[in-house]
């Protein structure tokens, strides 16, 4: 049962998340920003955490809102379906390829959220969107999902292909972190609490 969903309201936006830790990839996320709803079904498909999301946010504003409010949302709803975390595998990595772009991930579900973002990106859009978004993603679903996390590109020339290759392995850094571990059941850590 390590499902969760998350409702979140403010003045700029109304998000709602659904998350099952054991699913099998599928999506249906609807945020308004196209190419960012393409990000969460990358997100969701290679980590084969079921995802859906629906956003309404100040888009006549921008996406900012939208997009970090919703890396807030998924923060929560991972850790509300990870629970006391007992058996889970809780690091992750994935040095990931695509095309032209090297992405490397590296998490840790500690409960002691930190970003490092050594990623580059040589266009401020793809399409209507801005590029420096992927960052608030990831620093919102850091922060609010407990989560180290390690985001390096190595690689890569071209903008969407940098920012779909940084979700694709985060996803899967991701889906060996929440995996169960088929060794052991307890917590994975001497401190007795993650």
């Amino acid at each position: 049962m390590r499902k969760a969903e998350i409702s979140r309201k403010t003045a700029e936006t109304e998000i709602e998340v659904s998350v099952n830790l054991d699913g099998t990839g599928v999506y249906d996320n609807q945020t308004g920003v196209g190419f960012f709803d393409h990000m969460l079904d990358q997100l969701s498909r290679h980590s084969l955490i079921d995802l859906t999301v629906r956003a309404k946010g100040d888009l006549h504003i921008d996406d900012h809102h939208t997009v970090e409010d919703c890396g807030i949302a998924i923060g929560q709803a991972l850790v509300k379906a990870l629970g006391d975390k007992k058996g889970i595998r809780r690091y992750g990595s994935f040095l990931l390829a695509m095309d032209d772009a090297l992405v490397r991930s590296a998490l840790d579900l500690s409960g002691r959220p930190y970003l490092v973002w050594n990623v580059e990106f040589p266009t401020q859009k793809i399409g209507s969107f801005d590029t420096e978004l992927v960052r608030e993603f990831f620093q919102a679903l850091s922060t609010h999902g407990g989560i180290t996390l390690h985001v390096d590109a190595l690689h890569g020339i071209n903008s969407h292909h940098i920012a779909e290759a940084a979700f694709k392995s985060v996803a899967r850094a991701l889906r060996e972190a929440v995996e169960a571990d088929p060794r052991s059941d307890a917590l994975p850590s001497t401190k007795g609490a993650l």
